[in-house]
């Protein structure tokens, strides 16, 4: 039980410096979402991107289905934490799948150099 105490306070003060980062430094930032994606990851900092991106299949919620149907006494539909659902849902950006993941995010970077958060960094 400490530990889940010191996992959400550790949580705060993560999304305090994450706004920090993104509101006062204009810096993007890109949240990755990998499977599974679960808890005070989804909760907080993984939701606060820029862009957030999700791989193809990807197991994304903030409890796992069995913990939520006890708690809601109500059946959850199957699939309804994958990633394709979620994204129809408009949870996230886009879906990438690993492979081209590392272009995507190259043009993600060159893109922000065009049209930085920043409009002092323009030089």
């Amino acid at each position: 039980m400490q530990e889940g105490s010191l996992s959400l306070m550790q949580m705060a003060k993560i999304s305090s410096a994450l706004y920090d980062y993104q509101s006062n430094k204009k810096l993007f930032y890109v949240s990755i979402l990998t499977s599974p994606t679960t808890g005070g990851v989804t909760a907080s900092f993984g939701m606060l991107g820029d862009i957030i991106i999700a791989e193809p299949n990807a197991y994304i919620a903030f409890a796992g289905k069995r913990v939520i149907e006890q708690t809601l006494n109500k059946t959850i539909p199957e699939g309804s934490q994958a990633a394709e659902y979620l994204f129809h849902k408009g949870l996230f950006d886009p879906i990438v799948p690993r492979n081209p993941l590392k272009g995507v995010l190259s043009e993600l970077v060159q893109l922000h150099g065009f049209f930085p958060l920043n409009q002092n960094s323009i030089k």
